[in-house]
């Protein structure tokens, strides 16, 4: 049966000054690693979590040159689409050798075997890169907040591991000798970008405002 939510009725509400409580989201994404993502780390908060791609919502072009510029024009635009709050994601991987690219442009740089070309002649101590990934929470008619993650790293020569989506088998987080594809998902989810801006956001679902935008 197709995934379904209420467009009226009391489907959210503000109680008041630091202290919001969301019961439905929807997350203004199709790609299903972020979704798959995102859903996990939310589960204990309770809330009833649909995606764009669940209800069939049309995609929203990601025009912004930041990835912060892209996770509010998307939350915004879904949560004036559907009149229920929407949270969006813009996330990727900026490489110190290759002057911050593929940056914004991740999802459409062409893998990490591109990459690992790029980067066949990086010595081993030049190749630190980190994935960063912002938040926007938009509620209908109310503020955006933003809530930004960061795991810095290096890219290994070569791919390993199974797990895991896009660029993840070629990054290794500080702290670890390990790719986040040769990671368990709870392994991941303890220092990846998109969990420590997770993280941002349970808290202040649970205890008040943050950076609107």
């Amino acid at each position: 049966t197709p995934y379904r939510l209420k467009r009226h009725g009391k489907i959210w509400t503000i109680p008041g000054a630091g202290n919001m409580s969301v019961r439905q989201l929807i997350i203004a994404s199709q790609n299903e690693g972020k979704i798959a993502e995102i859903k996990e780390l939310l589960a204990p908060l309770g809330i009833t979590v649909a995606s764009s791609d669940d209800l069939h919502l049309p995609d929203v072009e990601e025009t912004g040159k930041t990835f912060r510029e892209n996770a509010i024009l998307k939350a915004r635009a879904i949560a004036t689409y559907t009149d229920i709050p929407s949270l969006a994601d813009d996330s990727g991987l900026c490489v110190d050798a290759l002057n911050g690219r593929p940056g914004v442009y991740t999802a459409r740089y062409g893998g990490y075997e591109k990459l690992l070309g790029e980067m066949k002649n990086i010595a081993p101590e030049e190749r630190t890169a980190r994935f960063e990934c912002i938040l926007a929470l938009c509620i209908p008619n109310g503020p955006t907040n933003v809530f930004e993650g960061v795991s810095e790293g290096h890219i290994s020569t070569q791919a390993k591991g199974e797990g895991g989506f896009g660029f993840d088998p070629v990054f290794i987080p500080n702290g670890d000798t390990r790719t986040y594809a040769e990671m368990s998902r709870d392994e991941k989810n303890q220092t990846s970008h998109r969990a420590k801006a997770l993280a941002k956001l349970m808290d202040f679902l649970k205890n008040g405002p943050g950076d609107a935008a």
